[in-house]
């Protein structure tokens, strides 16, 4: 019996195992989505209109916001007013894109307050960084990090390559929240539930990699399901962690897939060396993901570039950026085609340059604003691009078509690769959609099979599918699946793209 009783207990072990670790991986889109794009500083009626009159019609799965009071763009507490908009503007915000099919997902802040420095945050409230006093949480002294168990003279991290350090310590000097306490943890987990209380989807988790895997397992196993009238009964939240590892620290992505999803910095760094021609060729990319010793698909979030990397910070490698536009777009369009990860696209802003030593020193530049520092506006023009110095990457025609293109081909697999070069590469998704990509300044000129059921489909990087009919290039795919492919390379657009989803005489499909 008592051996019976151990291998019972074993199974259940493993059980609870599996199940936390599945718990949060799921990015509880709405059916047929699955891109979320980052609306860096956006304000919340912004987001608000734009899941309604783009977001949503267009196909996208979810938005990542930042929703905490700060100063300095650092946490002073938790409660939400910001110069993003207060608390009923982001409620207003959830429940609309909630109902428009967008999920929102918070940019959440947990390993760290203020730096060493004392003030009042956005919203008035009063803090003191270097004593750990935010009376707003309220946090005290005892609710940071000290030398108890930072054991540097300034208790800051001066090693990475010493676990302890980095997650002991504090971040460039920010106040290290103790999250083994639990009262961290319950004021933590209250914020957490707060929002998810507001109809929020999931969170971004700021550091992870500063922070010790069980001290998030606790907090999160206190989270609260979804609402139900939004996303079903039983639903836990989704959770990715930013977690930076480009190899050689001891900290990996790798202890965080039990709690989340991993943000995969390598992705976007690897297609950066291939498709501004660093290193690597394109015609390596047939097993991309996994078989580049990435995380498992359903463990990673990708991207070509973040708001701290696309300006230098954070250690996330050299991307490609709305700087280098035409490289961008076609990035963009491999990783929306491709199977591996969960997506997400970058919405800028601009900011000017300014070289000193090769570093940009105006890289911290906050987003477009009025003489009293309030946020601009969001305009949209009459060709759907932004103005007011937001970039708008998410309103590209290059970016919106593919997020269809990748809504209606999921769950399909990679099939009829094609390498006619070093940086000529075509692929199929199963018999649903096929993209052709010419990385490089020379032109193809081909025969490819597609998978593709036989017709005339609308290339969706040229134009568009609107009334029945093509506004840019069409390609005809024979009763073979065989369709001619011509590119050249130094046009703007070296992409052909098309999708069951644009066929000319078939419904118009931005969603499974």
């Amino acid at each position: 019996m008592r051996e019976i009783m151990l291998v019972f207990t074993a199974i259940l072990i493993c059980s609870n195992a599996f199940v936390v670790h599945g718990a949060y991986l799921d990015p509880q889109c709405a059916p047929g989505r699955d891109t979320v794009t980052h609306l860096f500083e956006w304000k919340w009626t912004d987001i608000k209109a734009e899941c309604e009159r783009f977001l949503g019609p267009y196909g996208f799965c979810a938005v990542q916001v930042k929703n905490h009071i700060c100063v300095h763009n650092h946490l002073a507490t938790y409660n939400i007013i910001t110069r993003s908009g207060n608390e009923q503007q982001f409620r207003d915000m959830v429940t609309a894109c909630n109902k428009a099919g967008v999920r929102i997902y918070v940019d959440a802040v947990i390993n760290h307050m203020t730096g060493s420095y004392s003030g009042h945050g956005t919203g008035g409230s009063s803090f003191d960084g270097n004593g750990c006093r935010f009376p707003g949480v309220p946090y005290g002294p005892n609710d940071c990090n000290g030398h108890d168990n930072c054991h540097t003279g300034d208790i800051s991290i001066h090693n990475y390559g010493n676990p302890d350090e980095v997650r002991n310590c504090r971040l460039v000097g920010l106040a290290d929240l103790r999250l083994s306490s639990d009262y961290v943890r319950g004021k933590i987990a209250d914020y957490f539930n707060k929002l998810i209380g507001f109809g929020v989807a999931g969170f971004r988790v700021d550091a992870a990699k500063h922070m010790w895997p069980g001290d998030l397992e606790n907090v999160f196993g206190r989270l609260q399901n979804l609402r139900s009238d939004v996303f079903g009964s039983g639903k836990k939240p989704f959770i990715y962690q930013e977690v930076i590892d480009m190899g050689g620290e001891p900290i990996t992505m790798k202890e965080y897939f039990g709690t989340g999803r991993v943000t995969n910095f390598k992705y976007g760094v690897e297609l950066a060396n291939i498709f501004l021609r660093h290193s690597n060729q394109a015609k390596w990319l047939s097993n991309f993901g996994e078989g580049w010793s990435m995380p498992p698909t359903n463990d990673a979030v990708v991207f070509l570039s973040n708001h701290d990397n696309q300006r230098g910070h954070g250690g996330g490698g050299a991307p490609i950026t709305f700087r280098d536009p035409k490289q961008l777009k076609i990035a963009t369009a491999f990783m929306l085609a491709h199977p591996y990860g969960f997506p997400r696209v970058m919405s800028s802003y601009d900011w000017t340059p300014n070289w000193q030593n090769g570093d940009d020193h105006n890289n911290w530049q906050g987003p477009p604003h009025n003489g009293d520092m309030s946020i601009k506006d969001v305009t949209i023009n009459s060709d759907m691009s932004c103005n007011n110095g937001w970039i708008c990457e998410h309103r590209w025609r290059q970016t919106y078509n593919m997020v269809a293109f990748r809504n209606v081909v999921g769950g399909t697999p990679l099939q009829n690769w094609h390498a006619f070069g070093d940086y000529q590469i075509a692929f199929s998704r199963g018999n649903k959609g096929f993209i052709a990509i010419v990385g490089d300044g020379s032109h193809l000129n081909v025969n490819a099979q597609t998978g593709l059921p036989s017709g005339t489909y609308c290339d969706v990087i040229s134009g568009n599918y609107e009334n029945g009919a093509c506004t840019g290039n069409k390609i005809h795919v024979d009763g073979n699946g065989n369709a001619h492919l011509d590119i050249d390379g130094n046009s703007d657009d070296p992409v052909i793209a098309i999708h069951i989803g644009a066929k000319v005489g078939s419904p118009k499909k931005v969603t499974a």
